[in-house]
């Protein structure tokens, strides 16, 4: 029987609070970044206007590619192993950014901050599971959720704040003030949360035989891939974001309040899709969610093709609010779907999920935003593309079960 794990003396605030810090890492090194990628392509002579979205590209990848080991590296070395370790290749990475005097190695600091920002996501998840268990949980993972949302509302306009009155490298030393805040803080306030007894010798071949598995289970791989697709989609808004706000339809030093407008709308998904979930299931919502981005997205790409991908901004912002709204109900429901025949293997098969519709969404995110050229239509196309993509891996499935 295993031995109850110390909570420690901390305030149940305090361990939410440095929780979201820590899954918020992230989010805030990709939002707070926005406002300032043209003034980064200048600075460090970009040729083309499109490839500053590497920044945000770059990050994800190393992201990607993080989650496939943080997982395992907690279960044989424990929790606060696997953050010492990340935070510190994401705060080389943030210093090498910071310095960065070239544009390729401004892409290595990114690269490297993803690749350590993975901790913070996969052992965040860890920890909470350690400590808490059923309902108990779930309430744990809503109040940090909630403090989540706040970032990518937030983020762009404390960037855009930090750019009025300083160099946009003032951006990357907030970035690592509050990462090395963060670390100093796990440090000395959280406990370890896995028991010697209970930590898993860890291996390579043991990863590869789980991914395999993974791969293997249809109905895992059709929701991951639908997963990857829809986050593919998402990634494209991300990467092509500033330019459409900032260039195509000149708002300027306005784009965060837009940016964060917008972000409001996955938010409210998020909270709503809570309640809803419970009366239609993951599966149903999933598939209203797809319907609608697909429907929404055809008659906005025919009605904006009039105006040569030009539309009205309020008519951009109703198309983009009703589609981010449906992702916001997407992304949670897809990676419940793909984790439910998991249950004997939740922790890597997390990781390995998360990795593997990240590795999809990277490439096909970065070609929906180079594909950008002063038109909304790359970025309504994408949408069109991979929401119908995935419904058609979502009647595949079915059509896999009912032959069954």
């Amino acid at each position: 029987m295993n031995k109850p794990i110390q909570k420690s003396d901390m305030h149940f605030g305090e361990f939410i609070a440095l929780m979201a810090l820590l899954m918020s890492l992230m989010a805030l090194s990709i939002d707070i970044m926005l406002p300032a990628m043209a003034q980064i392509g200048q600075d460090l002579q970009v040729a083309h206007s499109n490839d500053n979205q590497l920044i945000i590209s770059l990050l994800f990848l190393g992201f990607s590619i993080g989650m496939i080991f943080y997982g395992p590296l907690s279960d044989s070395f424990g929790r606060k192993p696997a953050i010492y370790l990340g935070l510190s290749i994401a705060i080389a990475g943030c210093i090498i950014s910071l310095i960065s005097e070239s544009y390729s190695i401004m892409l290595l600091g990114r690269f490297l901050q993803g690749l350590g920002l993975a901790s913070a996501r996969i052992i965040t998840v860890a920890l909470v599971r350690d400590l808490y268990h059923g309902n108990e949980m779930g309430k744990v993972m809503s109040l940090i959720m909630s403090l989540f949302i706040l970032v990518p509302i937030l983020a762009p306009a404390l960037g855009q704040a930090i750019l009025f009155i300083a160099h946009w490298r003032m951006i990357f030393v907030f970035i690592l003030a509050l990462s090395v805040l963060v670390l100093v803080w796990f440090v000395i306030r959280q406990v370890e949360t896995i028991h010697h007894e209970d930590k898993t010798p860890f291996s390579l071949k043991n990863i590869g035989k789980n991914l395999w598995l993974i791969l293997k289970n249809k109905e895992v791989m059709a929701y991951t891939v639908m997963s990857g697709f829809v986050f593919s989609a998402f990634l494209g808004y991300l990467n092509s974001s500033q330019q459409i706000f900032q260039e195509q339809y000149h708002l300027g030093v306005m784009f965060p309040l837009y940016f964060g407008v917008l972000a409001i709308s996955v938010g409210l998904a998020s909270l709503l899709n809570a309640k809803l979930v419970m009366k239609y299931g993951m599966h149903d919502m999933s598939k209203y969610a797809l319907f609608t981005i697909s429907a929404v997205s055809i008659i906005f790409f025919w009605f904006s093709s009039k105006s040569n991908g030009n539309p009205a901004l309020w008519q951009l912002m109703v198309y983009l609010a009703i589609v981010l709204f449906c992702f916001g109900i997407l992304m949670g429901n897809l990676n419940g779907l793909a984790m439910e025949p998991l249950g004997h293997m939740a922790g890597i098969g997390a990781s390995l999920v998360g990795a593997v519709s990240t590795f999809i969404a990277v490439p096909f995110g970065a070609i929906i935003g180079q594909s950008y050229a002063q038109s909304v239509l790359p970025l309504v196309s994408g949408f069109i593309t991979f929401s119908l993509l995935s419904l058609l891996v979502m009647f595949w499935l079915k059509h896999q079960k009912d032959d069954i």
